[in-house]
């Protein structure tokens, strides 16, 4: 793995933009959809802050949490489409982007390392086969850490930070963004998890046929049904915490099939980029009966969430009797 490095004072310098507003702990369902969004986009960027030196140290727990705080912000960006849409958004998302792609190479190295060790008896065997695998970790982690200390990382967050408390999209003054902004979070929630959890499942009924970028695509649809869900769970209570448990266990369980034939995807790319490790080293990542098994597993419990009922407005108000 990775020699850890030491924290750069230009981290201590990547905060975020001072905040003027004291927000409410926790979400409401009759809260407005301005709020909401900031509420959650601020937890997902300070959990992007809190795992930032550790990733720089070369921790790669500290890295897959940085990647999940950062494609729960991404997600919360899409979530509130299009009342954050304005003229920052697109350097925003792209910025975002671009750390992603930071830490994803590093985090795909460290998956394939671990799958290498974890399907090997004799650790002997692959040995050498390992040096390739660390050599490459370690050239990528060099790399992430200098991006994660650059001038343009604290612009990032300074940036991103800013745009959430006070982007152009909170003060434009047409009467379709003002009714955006002070829509009440139940409503717009409650229309965006019906529209993606519906998309989802059409596109799941053809999971067999995939190939790995139609699958991908679908993973990240699963993921990002399954981020919002998590991010609103304020306002889940009693029978409707039940049934998001529920949902959120089917969607898990997709996630992690389709995880794992993402990840043998990415394994044989990164296999074949290794230096003098030879074409065996991607043939571990070919497995036909656990292809086969993952997909038997995530098209169970597609079905499962099919048969489910879908979400409805007072699942995010608990207070409030369903409509007849």
């Amino acid at each position: 793995m990775a020699r850890p490095t030491t924290t750069s004072t230009a981290t201590a310098r990547a905060k975020p933009a001072a905040r003027r507003n004291t927000l409410p702990g926790r979400l409401s369902p009759g809260m407005a959809c301005d709020t909401a969004f900031r509420i959650i986009a601020r937890r997902h960027l300070d959990a992007v802050l809190a795992q930032h030196d550790g990733t720089c140290r070369g921790d790669p727990d500290a890295l897959h949490q940085i990647r999940i705080a950062l494609t729960h912000l991404r997600t919360a960006i899409r979530f509130f489409s299009p009342m954050v849409d304005d003229g920052l958004r697109p350097k925003v998302w792209a910025e975002l982007k671009w750390l992603n792609s930071q830490l994803g190479m590093v985090r795909d190295l460290d998956v394939a390392i671990e799958r290498v060790v974890a399907e090997t008896g004799d650790e002997l065997a692959v040995i050498a086969e390992l040096q390739h695998w660390d050599e490459k970790r370690a050239e990528s982690h060099r790399l992430l850490a200098r991006a994660l200390q650059s001038a343009r990382y604290r612009r990032l967050i300074e940036q991103t930070s800013a745009w959430i408390e006070s982007g152009p999209w909170s003060t434009k003054r047409s009467k379709e963004a003002i009714r955006l902004r002070r829509c009440p979070l139940t409503d717009h929630a409650t229309a965006q998890l019906m529209e993606w959890e519906k998309t989802l499942l059409r596109k799941a009924r053809k999971l067999r046929k995939l190939d790995v970028e139609k699958r991908h695509k679908l993973r990240i649809l699963n993921k990002r049904l399954t981020y919002s869900i998590e991010s609103l769970e304020d306002l889940f209570a009693d029978k409707s915490l039940t049934k998001q448990k529920s949902i959120l266990k089917q969607l898990r369980k997709a996630q992690r099939s389709l995880g794992q034939l993402n990840d043998d995807a990415r394994g044989q790319t990164l296999a074949a980029s290794l230096n003098g490790a030879g074409p065996e080293a991607g043939v571990r990542f070919l497995n036909r009966k656990r292809q086969k098994k993952l997909l038997r597993t995530a098209s169970a419990a597609y079905r499962k969430l099919d048969k489910a009922r879908p979400f409805r407005s007072f699942d995010l108000a608990p207070n409030s009797e369903p409509e007849d």
